[in-house]
């Protein structure tokens, strides 16, 4: 089946004895055997439950993995991935990732006797550069990046992976399956937060991660039942009910974007703007060759913090929340909420100033989100 065909039934014919259309949910911590020595198929949920296996099937056939996983959140998801290495391996990283994902990788990470050296991602050959000196057996790429929006190559950065024999890992949550499919343009692993545009309604916490070859598969589902952060029965059904409309959710979170950026790019109150969809973006022809969509992702300065606070509080239809990808517009200020775990001097470096806000643009109306921000700029 095409994958638009996938999303739509997703989760449909599993249920034979009622024919539900709607995959049912199965709460049940543990399952009843028929005999000793047999099996249903489902012993405990943790390691396996019938609505999580509906949902990590549909997600591993839509993208073309050998198998997906579902964990309780998107670090939760990155987690396992980092558990497939031993003390002493490296890393080349995306420089400008989630505060999150840098947070795990440094406080938890090097705990671990693991080793990440930052990068810009968006520079092909410092990847390469950074490889001959770390001899890194994996590289982790966000795409874009959160929060300035840079575009790295995927099909540069993977040949340069295989050539010093890493891991390819993907950070795919803004853009999704719907738009980009790493694994058919050379990465070995995709992660999600799940939270996010695939979930997209503000009400799931989840993770997930797919492996192109059946080995990472059945490493990582091992590692998925002996660390226990899987997802729940209900959550796994709420996943499966968003994935139905995700093409069509993203279309419209693009067309948004599209209209509110060149909004923001004629506004002399607006600095840096960064959206991978204008024609003036550094990242636009590359990303525009590897995914069919720009995303719904915007960040841009204004000219002191007291204009971002001011924006902050004053905005009537845009939320000051954390998180991106739902159906409502939010308006985050990372240095203190998403980017919080950085130095200060590692976020100057980086342009991730007091003056810096990052817009998630939802599904209203583009013309009630560009005046909201009329009234505030």
């Amino acid at each position: 089946m095409k994958p638009d065909t996938i999303l739509a039934q997703a989760g449909s014919r599993r249920d034979a004895s009622t024919g539900a259309v709607s995959m049912p949910i199965h709460a049940s911590a543990t399952f009843q055997h028929p005999a000793l020595g047999q099996s249903t198929g489902f012993d405990y949920s943790r390691t396996g439950n019938p609505t999580r296996q509906a949902l990590e099937q549909t997600l591993a056939d839509y993208e073309g993995g050998a198998g997906a996983l579902a964990f309780s959140s998107g670090l939760a998801a990155i987690d396992a991935v980092l558990r497939l290495f031993s003390s002493g391996d490296a890393f080349v990283v995306t420089e400008d990732m989630y505060g999150g994902t840098f947070r795990l990788f440094e406080n938890f990470g090097v705990q671990r006797g693991l080793r990440f050296v930052c990068v810009d991602t968006s520079d092909t050959d410092a990847v390469a550069r950074a490889f001959c000196s770390s001899k890194a057996k994996a590289l982790f790429v966000e795409l874009p990046t959160n929060p300035l929006l840079k575009v790295a190559d995927l099909p540069a950065l993977a040949q340069c992976a295989k050539a010093h024999n890493a891991l390819f890992i993907v950070d795919n949550t803004f853009l999704t399956p719907a738009a980009c499919r790493p694994l058919d343009i050379g990465a070995d692993i995709t992660v999600y937060s799940a939270t996010k545009y695939l979930c997209g309604h503000n009400d799931v916490l989840a993770g997930i991660v797919v492996a192109k070859t059946a080995e990472h598969n059945e490493r990582l589902a091992y590692i998925q039942n002996a660390t226990g952060a899987v997802l729940g029965a209900f959550e796994s059904w709420l996943l499966l009910r968003s994935l139905k409309t995700l093409a069509l959710r993203l279309a419209r979170h693009e067309k948004n974007a599209l209209v509110v950026a060149e909004f923001l790019r004629n506004h002399p109150k607006i600095h840096n703007l960064h959206y991978p969809g204008l024609s003036s973006d550094p990242g636009y022809a590359i990303l525009g060759k590897q995914s069919s969509s720009f995303g719904g992702m915007i960040s841009f300065e204004t000219e002191s913090r007291a204009k971002a606070e001011h924006i902050l509080s004053s905005l009537k239809v845009f939320m000051f929340a954390e998180s991106l990808g739902g159906a409502e517009s939010l308006v985050t200020f990372p240095l203190m909420q998403t980017h919080a775990a950085y130095d200060a001097e590692t976020l100057a470096r980086l342009g991730i100033t007091d003056r810096l806000l990052r817009l998630s643009i939802g599904l209203e109306d583009a013309g009630d989100l560009m005046e909201d921000l009329a009234a505030v700029l």
